[in-house]
């Protein structure tokens, strides 16, 4: 198998000239983007969140368009409604196209968002396509909804639930940046107002043969099988997690890792993708047990313990 690593190590080079940090962020949406997955990123206001999102998508020459949730954004805001045309004296019905028809949709504050138009969005992640009315457009591919929250604000909004949260391949968190970083950030921002101008990296058509070779990136037998009892002790460990992954979560974790050694610029997948992807794969499909939150316990030290376990 060719090794791409080059491809990826310039993603990386360029993406750093617009985001400082952050490597482990954009890997891990390029690993969802690999996967034909959607993905929710987590992390407090100001993280560059947005602008990773942005700059990838000028990186591989995708349509970007974004969707500010607010709690009065209506599903026909998201997928586009009909407006009456007048030609000739005559009137038609035009449909208008909404966000959703672009590459990359980023879905800002989601949780903002209620039910009803957090779930307009559930059509376009599963299926790649919307109905508005009695009819249903095929959206161009790629197509990937990368969602974000803000975890601390939970005053008026309509957090994700479980089943929905589930159809997003990976929850990546994003972190504040260390000290070094924030120099670098502090000093690029106050000094210069000139945008750096960005390479195009890869195109669509890129990205679909990437996709398809991502899925014949080879996994040794023993491996697969420590990643499915990863998943399957997840709904075993009851003293821990009340409720454990889907099977969807055994499909996305053999899937995420081969798209991790791709990246990574290996032809085969190791101990070590399993054990790195296995956080954004299961953050968002367990429930702690009320025992192991009244101890402090986080979701990521969940994961660790299941880990640890799973030999």
């Amino acid at each position: 198998m060719k090794n791409y690593k080059h491809v990826f190590d310039a993603v990386f080079k360029e993406a750093n000239k617009v985001v400082v940090g952050q490597t482990d962020v954009i890997e891990q949406i390029l690993v969802s983007i690999l996967c034909d997955g959607n993905a929710l990123l987590e992390g407090y206001p100001g993280l560059a969140k947005t602008l990773a999102v942005r700059t990838l998508a000028d990186l591989m020459n995708l349509k970007f368009s974004r969707i500010q949730s607010t709690p009065d954004l209506m599903p026909s805001d998201i997928t586009g409604t009909y407006i009456i045309e007048e030609t000739s004296g005559k009137r038609n019905f035009k449909f208008q196209p909404g966000p959703i028809f672009a590459n990359i949709v980023l879905a800002d504050e989601v949780n903002r968002a209620t039910p009803k138009t957090q779930s307009a969005l559930l059509e376009a992640m599963q299926e790649k396509q919307v109905t508005v009315g009695t009819n249903t457009f095929k959206l161009d591919l790629p197509f990937f909804i990368l969602a974000t929250q803000n975890p601390i604000e939970q005053e008026g909004t309509y957090p994700l639930p479980e089943a929905q949260a589930d159809r997003f391949l990976l929850k990546i968190k994003v972190g504040y940046p260390s000290f070094e970083e924030e120099k670098e950030i502090a000093n690029r921002f106050t000094s210069s107002i000139r945008e750096p101008r960005l390479k195009i990296m890869l195109n669509k058509n890129h990205l679909l043969s990437l996709q398809t070779l991502t899925r014949q990136v080879p996994i040794a037998n023993d491996i697969k099988d420590r990643a499915l009892k990863i998943i399957t002790a997840t709904r075993t460990n009851k003293d821990v997690i009340s409720y454990g992954a889907s099977p969807r979560a055994s499909i996305g974790i053999l899937l995420a890792a081969k798209a991790r050694a791709l990246v990574k610029g290996r032809n085969h997948v190791s101990a070590e993708d399993i054990n790195e992807i296995a956080y954004p794969i299961l953050r968002h499909r367990i429930i702690l047990h009320f025992e192991a939150e009244r101890k402090g316990m986080t979701t990521d030290d969940a994961i660790k313990h299941i880990l640890d376990k799973v030999k």
